[in-house]
């Protein structure tokens, strides 16, 4: 069933807000990192060929999202009922408060794609001994939020070319962490799950 357009048209703000919320968190902190000398955009930097490949595609299809939600939001192509659409916009600011909470904690650790050269602290407090990767877990529910309230194909295949992209990204980064960190990161993958919740004792 197809949400008539003038209900469509009424998640527009509420979807517009999640994007605005998500994105300007990644903006702020990118720009108070480059204020103090600290290169946070590292994709595809410096990498070998499999990992920078898939940076490389990871970066593709985070930003090619943007103007496909933008297109569905302005143009109202959603063809889920009204309920749907509001349950969405509760995951996608649910995917807002999450990541928001992470680049918080992560401080000045944070980065954008598998350090280069930075030498990077692992943190595992905060939002951190729940989840491995919360900011990932952030942009997932965030691209989510926004599919259930403009769901169509075209949003779809993106949010899916999004989301396995990320899911590959985690599993470099976990590579890196391992050689990077050794036990201390070995450990700190058997106590927490690598999307959310942790392990009892």
């Amino acid at each position: 069933m197809k949400l008539p357009l003038e209900a469509s048209l009424s998640y527009r703000l509420p979807a517009l807000l999640v994007m605005e919320v998500f994105y300007g968190v990644y903006l702020a902190k990118q720009w108070m990192q480059k204020r103090r000398g600290i290169q946070t955009m590292q994709i595809g930097r410096g990498k070998e060929a499999q990992t920078h490949a898939v940076e490389t595609l990871m970066g593709i299809a985070t930003v090619g999202i943007i103007p496909v939600q933008l297109l569905s939001i302005i143009f109202g192509w959603s063809h889920l009922p009204a309920n749907v659409c509001f349950t969405g916009f509760c995951i996608g600011i649910l995917g807002d408060m999450i990541f928001l909470i992470s680049v918080l904690c992560m401080k000045d650790n944070w980065r954008a794609g598998i350090p280069d050269r930075d030498r990077t602290e692992l943190v595992t407090d905060g939002i951190y001994r729940y989840s491995r990767n919360p900011a990932f877990l952030g942009f997932d529910l965030q691209y989510i939020g926004v599919l259930l309230m403009y769901c169509n194909l075209l949003t779809g295949l993106f949010t899916v070319f999004a989301v396995v992209m990320l899911h590959l990204q985690i599993l470099q980064e976990e590579h890196y962490l391992t050689t990077a960190f050794g036990a201390e990161y070995l450990n700190y993958r058997q106590r927490v799950f690598r999307y959310l919740g942790r392990r009892k004792g």
